[in-house]
């Protein structure tokens, strides 16, 4: 890559490189994609020690920066988390190719025949935090809908992305697409984050993934198009009928599987019913697992709990800690739930069919689950693939962001001679 005297030209020539990209992208075939994808798979397995000794640089940057426990977990790669990566790039090239599907055809009593068709985006721009995946993920995605992209990693991961970025280049070359269709920002500097977000020449949606900060600043800043992707302040309501072996199963899973995804289990409500009959045994097995439970109102007389500040509820802690409160019935949960939730992904545990379709009625969550784990709440386990992120918002894509969500659409309206009278 050339040298830059000023952010503002690097990040000028990225986008112009990325705009001319989208020209071949548009007219690659759906094979072509393919290929580009399962040799990005293949050479990030065999560049694979390279790419772990390059997350061993991040990881002590991390540590230096004192970065929590959770958050170290999100940085860290090893071979199983490497060929998780290869095998989310290869579950996204097997998937159907999202752009030229016909979305609605119609005839019109003039003669004209209507079709509404799938097409890239364009050109989209990813800025995210600490998890190197999404440089796999977000470039991944983008390529199968036929969309250029332009990666802002977080600093912590710098190199990791980077070792993963050229694995994707390597792909893009060997199928003889242009390189410049996956392209990184290749510096730390925090300027980039503030280029990206007015380059309305040559971005046309900016896809935020991280904390509430870096989604906060890009949508107060951006003039880009935004996809919000909103902290994860998951909710699980046990209901008065709910199995409490089941409860206790999905509770611990969804707080303690991996703490520092967005769809982790923050805050546990548990009917009063469900107490009365079963006691605290939620909130027994979560701090016997190791979880800093920070209860509210009798939960609080949990041995080994912490007691609750109103700060506690609404908080994404990515951690080994959680919120609980007990509520008399599901409307007193529905209440607490859009007081404190960010619509990202909440959860029911019930055998009341009633009860779990008046939750689902009643929330305006992207996510809504009956029984079962809020760590489902990703692109992969849906049949994406992978994601780009969860969009909270709710234009365009809403819920996990993969790549049918990544295109727009065009009319195609074809006549023989029709004029208009």
């Amino acid at each position: 890559m050339k040298d830059f005297d000023t952010i503002p030209n690097l990040m000028a020539d990225i986008g112009a490189r990325a705009r001319a990209a989208t020209a071949a992208l548009a007219s690659a075939t759906a094979e072509r994609k393919h290929a580009a994808l399962i040799g990005a798979a293949e050479h990030l397995w065999a560049d694979r020690a390279e790419v772990i000794a390059a997350n061993v640089r991040d990881m002590d940057f991390g540590r230096d920066k004192g970065l929590s426990d959770a958050m170290m977990d999100r940085l860290m790669l090893d071979e199983d988390r490497i060929r998780g990566i290869c095998d989310g790039l290869r579950a996204v090239a097997e998937q159907v190719d999202p752009v030229g599907r016909v979305l609605a055809e119609w005839d019109q009593p003039s003669g004209l025949n209507i079709k509404r068709v799938a097409t890239p985006l364009g050109v989209i721009g990813v800025i995210y935090e600490s998890r190197p995946n999404v440089t796999a993920d977000a470039g991944a995605l983008c390529l199968k809908a036929g969309n250029a992209v332009i990666l802002r990693g977080g600093s912590e991961s710098f190199h990791s992305s980077g070792a993963i970025h050229a694995a994707m280049a390597k792909g893009l070359r060997d199928a003889g697409l242009p390189e410049d269709a996956i392209q990184r920002v290749p510096t730390r500097d925090r300027a980039a984050v503030q280029e990206m977000l007015t380059m309305v020449d040559t971005i046309d949606v900016i896809v935020p993934r991280g904390g509430k900060g870096l989604v906060g600043l890009v949508q107060r800043e951006a003039r880009v198009p935004v996809f919000a992707h909103l902290e994860g302040i998951c909710h699980t309501y046990v209901g008065a009928s709910a199995d409490p072996a089941m409860a206790v199963e999905i509770v611990l899973n969804a707080k303690t599987r991996r703490t520092g995804i967005c769809g982790s289990l923050e805050t546990v409500l548990i009917d009063q019913a469900f107490d009365d009959k079963y006691g605290a045994i939620v909130v027994e097995a979560l701090r016997d697992a190791g979880v800093d439970v920070r209860a509210d109102g009798p939960l609080a007389e949990v041995p080994g709990t912490t007691r609750a500040t109103d700060a506690d509820f609404g908080t994404e802690f990515l951690d080994m800690i959680c919120a609980a409160k007990l509520v008399d019935g599901v409307d007193a949960a529905i209440a607490h739930i859009r007081a404190y939730n960010s619509n990202h992904t909440d959860a029911i545990i019930t055998a009341d069919d009633a009860e779990a379709a008046h939750f689902f009625a009643e929330l305006d969550s992207a996510i809504l689950m009956r029984n079962a784990s809020t760590q489902f709440a990703d692109g992969g386990e849906f049949g994406m693939g992978a994601e780009i992120g969860i969009a909270t918002g709710k234009m365009h894509a809403r819920g996990p962001v993969g790549a049918e969500q990544l295109t727009s659409f065009q009319y195609h309206v074809t006549g023989a001679g029709t004029t208009r009278p």
